[in-house]
């Protein structure tokens, strides 16, 4: 009887373990099944949130490159304009030299219709049924046996007759030609006009999709974007200008620019990236190894046209920051960006030689680190200013 109480107790005992084991076991499958629950649930929220910050990195990287498909489209506007301002002045003084080429030759005319009439007069009056019997000035010059007897008399005045008739009507095909070519630029200004407002459009829609301080990154963009075609335009209007007033400016060719580097001491070892353009609107190249520091200084002689710094209302920099522009006076300009604050030490009008020290590198405005963003322009437009480098 004892003995069955023993075994009793063990077989008890035993359930019991292997109750708790068995619960133990469930437990832990529970808690495993739920761990990977869990860890599903975690990786899917990550990569949510992954999506959503790839979505809008891409969002950003397509309202960058709107920005800068506006304001190419922009120039391209500007530069429209430009054409079509230059034609407007054509056509009018195409229009004056045709309206004084026909006053005299109404003049040429009414002069030898006064010198036929004293020849009629005083000569054969076969003459008259010549006269009559002509279509027009045209046909009456054209008739070979009236311009035989009238060599008699006057054959350099026929001369100048039938040379002014050829103006008139090479003028006419001149104005004519002119007029085509300005609508033929105004239907593409029109075409460039509806270009911006699709791509506008476009780029609203992404605004939509930043955050707060992506939104506050595209206001820089495009405030930069403005500052550099407002430079553009004032930088061709000087060259312009300068062309007007010496036409024997030579524009300085890359092989013969005879420009030093633009920060003392460095090289194009200096420059990380150097294709050109590194990115789209970029618009120079970064001098960024190694500059901390350095002076910036002028590549070559010439006169500061400008000398500034780009600022916001609330006293921030923007855009190129401290910056300065050198006219060579050879068809070029150069442009040094995001000078360090308060380093620029020349001012506009100043002539300034070669190596003279302009300022040091810095980090001002629209800028990610320590660099010079160096800038070449050809009758004020930017172009690639390596080959123009030593």
């Amino acid at each position: 009887m004892k003995s069955l109480k023993i075994i009793s107790i063990l077989i008890i005992t035993i359930l019991i373990t292997q109750i708790s084991i068995i619960s133990i076991a469930a437990s832990k499958t529970n808690l495993q099944n739920e761990q990977t629950n869990l860890n599903s649930k975690i990786k899917e929220t990550q990569q949510a949130l992954n999506q959503i910050k790839t979505e809008k990195s891409s969002a950003m990287t397509e309202v960058e490159n709107l920005i800068n498909q506006i304001s190419e489209l922009e120039g391209q506007i500007g530069e429209l304009d430009g054409q079509i301002s230059t034609l407007n002045s054509q056509i009018e003084t195409e229009q004056a030299n045709l309206d004084q080429a026909q006053a005299e030759y109404t003049e040429q005319e009414k002069l030898l219709n006064e010198r036929l009439v004293v020849m009629y007069e005083t000569g054969d009056t076969s003459y008259l049924d010549v006269i009559l019997s002509s279509d027009g000035l045209t046909d009456f010059i054209s008739n070979y046996y009236l311009i035989s007897e009238l060599a008699e008399y006057d054959t350099e005045l026929l001369e100048q007759i039938q040379a002014k008739k050829k103006e008139i009507e090479d003028k006419k095909a001149n104005l004519e030609n002119s007029k085509k070519e300005l609508d033929t630029v105004k239907a593409q200004k029109e075409q460039k006009q509806v270009e911006i407002q699709t791509a506008k459009k476009e780029k609203d829609t992404y605004v939509a999709q930043l955050s707060s301080e992506e939104q506050q990154t595209q206001e820089e963009l495009e405030q930069f974007e403005a500052d550099k075609r407002a430079i553009t335009a004032e930088l061709k209007k000087i060259a312009a200008q300068e062309a007007a007033s010496n036409s024997s400016v030579v524009i300085s060719q890359p092989s013969a620019s005879g420009y030093i580097f633009p920060v003392a001491g460095c090289s194009k070892a200096n420059i990380a990236n150097k294709s050109y353009p590194s990115y789209r609107g970029h618009t120079g190249i970064d001098v960024n190894r190694g500059v901390t520091g350095k002076s910036v200084v002028a590549v070559k002689a010439g006169t500061v046209v400008t000398s500034t710094a780009l600022k916001n209302s609330n006293g921030s920099y923007r855009s190129y920051g401290e910056y300065v522009v050198i006219n060579h006076h050879d068809g070029t300009m150069t442009l040094y960006a995001h000078m360090l604050a308060g380093s620029r030490r020349v001012t506009a009008g100043q002539s300034v030689s070669q190596g003279q020290v302009l300022g040091t590198v810095g980090s001002t405005g629209n800028s990610s680190g320590t660099h010079l963003h160096f800038e070449v322009r050809v009758n004020g437009s930017p172009v690639n200013p390596l080959p123009y480098l030593p």
